[in-house]
């Protein structure tokens, strides 16, 4: 089974993608068919990009203790489901930051993107299909756009339920089925 990896991409104080992120957690949780495990960019505070080398001519050269982990920690999943806010019609620059790092950790994997705000970070997901393209991934065609009008309430609530977010649940589902997909015939080219 693919371990597929759901990227909590927003390092705010006062985040709204943790919610999101449980739903996606709880959800390919249920699934038989992989592996999930969530990875907050918060646990794992990176120094400004700033290499000499990059990471696709660096190969496994790690500058320093906290790059090696983070590499680490993506590179043992076979897919990615990325959860991530829209800024200024852009994606964060924390997650911009973590993905600099990388290269061969990330190279032919798939993605997916879950997107919340205004327009479900249609933006933010665009830009970052783009990224996938240069880091030779594999962009998921379905993705999951939170819109505000079930974004706000799950917002405003005191106690999230992650059944607040069910209305979305059939989106994740394709996503989800579309991600192990790739992620097993991809698993198989790479062993190849």
């Amino acid at each position: 089974m693919p371990l597929i990896q759901v990227l909590l991409a927003s390092t705010r104080t006062a985040r709204f993608g943790e919610r999101p992120a449980a739903w996606v957690v709880d959800r390919l949780g249920r699934r038989e068919d992989l592996d999930v495990e969530l990875v907050d960019l918060r646990d794992h505070p990176l120094p400004f990009y700033d290499l000499v080398k990059p990471p696709a001519h660096a190969g496994r050269e790690y500058p320093d203790e906290a790059t090696a982990a983070w590499a680490g920690t993506i590179d043992r999943a076979d897919g990615y489901v990325i959860v991530t806010p829209e800024y200024n019609h852009g994606y964060p620059a924390a997650l911009k930051n973590a993905l600099d790092h990388l290269s061969i950790e990330l190279k032919r994997k798939p993605i997916a993107y879950v997107g919340y705000g205004g327009t479900g970070a249609a933006r933010a997901v665009s830009q970052l299909r783009g990224v996938a393209a240069e880091q030779d991934m594999a962009a998921i065609r379905s993705s999951v756009a939170i819109l505000p009008e079930l974004m706000v309430p799950a917002l405003r609530a005191e106690a999230f339920d992650v059944e607040m977010l069910a209305p979305l649940d059939g989106r994740l589902d394709t996503l989800a089925t579309d991600l192990v997909w790739w992620a097993d015939a991809l698993k198989v080219a790479r062993e190849a």
